[in-house]
């Protein structure tokens, strides 16, 4: 069959334009697919993740410390009379059983001297006795005279012996309060407040609380008292290192050793008691100053770590975003550890090899699917 030349050249148009109509809608159908995959995958929430790295063995912990002397007395008269003279002022560093003080007192010295002659009169009066007893012993032996009569003058004899011992022991109390006139030190330390002067009414409370005559600390060795949080109380214990700063020492460090513990939660700031021992041989450190005490916490089992802006608080516990291979949300529950300030100890709930979300959104929820924008990473 033949076509005429007018129907080959209007077949011949209608071929070539459909051929273009078919090779310029092939780039706009490909343009349609690829929109519509971009708008699916803009419809899902970008995040970052990150895997969780293994936390530290050890830990600087930072924390008020109160610096105390490490022993402290207020010494007391024991005698009362007047201050004769003394012999420290505030700063004086002394040694025990180091002259502070003298007191006058009179009205003992008088007691002591009245009670020396006592006692010396019952010495008297006993010997007599013991010299009658064993005169009347010897005749008894004789029966020379009855049994009654010499176990009187016996019985005599041994009262007489009970009174010159309790003569004797009024005299040692009265020389042991006149030894206190004498004030000393009870250890080796630095005189911090001096409260009376020559003349001075000296009263041992006889009637009322007595007044402290000095104020004496050791301060060539040192207490440190810290408040440990509940959450890092487990960490510590004796010998744990410590190292303290001051303002006042700009670049300096001085260091001490954990010495002992409470034992016990204060209730009511809910920490843990600590002490730190340490030298202060040249006297560089003052009781009652304050510092910075930086404690070296140590874990055996440390545990996982992520940032603190991976937390998710739920009503279930503190839970992470986790993103499964197929790009789908899974929260898992964690039991969170130490806390290392930006970062946080995770002690259960992860393996290791999650890809956990970063800073993820209140609305972020299990089965959400999302897209990835920044590969794992080691941290934050």
């Amino acid at each position: 069959m033949y076509l005429s030349k007018s129907r080959l050249s209007t077949t011949l148009i209608a071929v070539a334009v459909c051929t273009a109509l078919a090779i310029g809608g092939l780039p706009r159908l490909a343009a349609r697919d690829q929109v519509e995959q971009q708008t699916a995958a803009l419809g899902k929430p970008s995040v970052s993740v990150i895997t969780p790295i293994r936390a530290p063995e050890q830990q600087k912990l930072m924390l008020p410390g109160d610096i105390q002397a490490y022993q402290r007395a207020s010494i007391y008269a024991r005698t009362s009379g007047y201050l004769k003279s003394w012999q420290a002022d505030i700063g004086t560093h002394v040694h025990s059983g180091q002259l502070l003080a003298q007191i006058e007192a009179p009205e003992v010295d008088a007691q002591l001297e009245q009670a020396r002659s006592d006692a010396a009169m019952a010495s008297a009066n006993y010997e007599i006795a013991k010299v009658t007893a064993d005169r009347w012993a010897d005749m008894l032996k004789k029966n020379a005279v009855s049994r009654q009569s010499a176990e009187e003058n016996i019985s005599l004899m041994k009262a007489k012996q009970a009174t010159l011992a309790a003569a004797q022991a009024n005299v040692k109390r009265l020389e042991q309060l006149q030894s206190y006139e004498n004030v000393r030190a009870p250890f080796d330390g630095v005189i911090t407040v001096r409260n009376v002067d020559v003349g001075a009414l000296i009263d041992a409370g006889n009637s009322g609380p007595p007044a402290a005559l000095f104020e004496l600390a050791q301060t060539d060795r040192l207490r440190v008292f810290v408040n440990v949080p509940q959450d890092d109380a487990p960490y510590i214990a004796a010998g744990t290192p410590a190292q303290l700063t001051l303002s006042q020492y700009q670049g300096r460090t001085f260091s001490g050793t954990v010495a002992r513990t409470s034992g016990a939660i204060d209730p009511r700031s809910r920490t843990l008691r600590v002490e730190v021992d340490m030298d202060n041989p040249d006297g560089t450190l003052l009781p009652g100053a304050f510092a910075q005490v930086s404690l070296t916490l140590s874990s055996s089992q440390p545990g996982l770590s992520l940032p603190a802006n991976a937390l998710l608080f739920r009503p279930q516990g503190v839970q992470v975003a986790v993103v499964d291979a197929g790009g789908v949300v899974r929260l898992k529950t964690v039991q969170l550890g130490r806390d290392f300030g930006t970062r946080v100890e995770i002690r259960d709930g992860l393996a290791g090899n999650e890809q956990v979300v970063v800073n993820p959104s209140d609305a972020i929820s299990a089965g959400q699917a999302v897209r990835i924008s920044q590969h794992p990473a080691g941290s934050a």
